[in-house]
């Protein structure tokens, strides 16, 4: 596989369609803590994994994420346009395992495909979403310095608890970028 971008500790590459990555996904999709904010906890089947998730990761913008010391998957980040979005603009996003978690990992994924999102793919506006309630989420999105642009309460298919306080969009510009950097 090709490695889209690497940091310090971590390797990102893009999903292939084989079963050894469908494989991947669908363990990390089946632990309930790590879907607590996306399913209410309930682990997805490889069927789901495959037709919701999988299928939309192998159109572009999803990385696998590795640990570059052991080659170990530990989730993913994305950097993908989004249908109905203005132009210039990207989703940003991340999953890891549970083990991963508290590492730092989320941050220095979603820092290095800010920079190449802002320096060598062209985007002017960067956005991030998650629930209100997912405090690990926001904290990721501050440190890498979006800003809260709007709380939103969304119609989704699994209940979750605290979703009646909404999801929250973040954004970061690239003159705020560059003014950071």
């Amino acid at each position: 596989m090709i490695t889209f971008l690497t940091t310090p500790r971590l390797a990102l590459r893009s999903f292939a369609d084989t079963e050894a990555d469908l494989d991947l996904v669908v363990e990390l999709d089946g632990d309930p803590e790590v879907m607590r904010y996306i399913t209410g906890g309930r682990p997805m089947t490889r069927a789901e994994v495959r037709a919701e998730s999988f299928e939309r990761m192998l159109r572009g913008g999803f990385w696998a994420t590795y640990l570059r010391d052991t080659g170990e998957f530990i989730g993913w980040h994305c950097l993908r346009l989004l249908e109905n979005a203005p132009a210039g603009s990207a989703d940003l996003g991340y999953r890891l395992r549970r083990a991963a978690w508290g590492h730092g990992y989320a941050t220095e994924g979603a820092l290095a495909l800010i920079e190449k999102g802002f320096t060598e793919l062209g985007y002017d506006r960067i956005t991030a979403n998650t629930m209100y309630v997912n405090a690990g989420s926001r904290h990721v999105m501050e440190k890498c310095g979006l800003s809260h642009s709007r709380t939103y309460v969304e119609d989704w298919p699994y209940p979750v608890e605290g979703d009646e306080h909404g999801d929250v969009e973040y954004v970061l510009t690239r003159e705020e970028w560059a003014a950071r950097s």
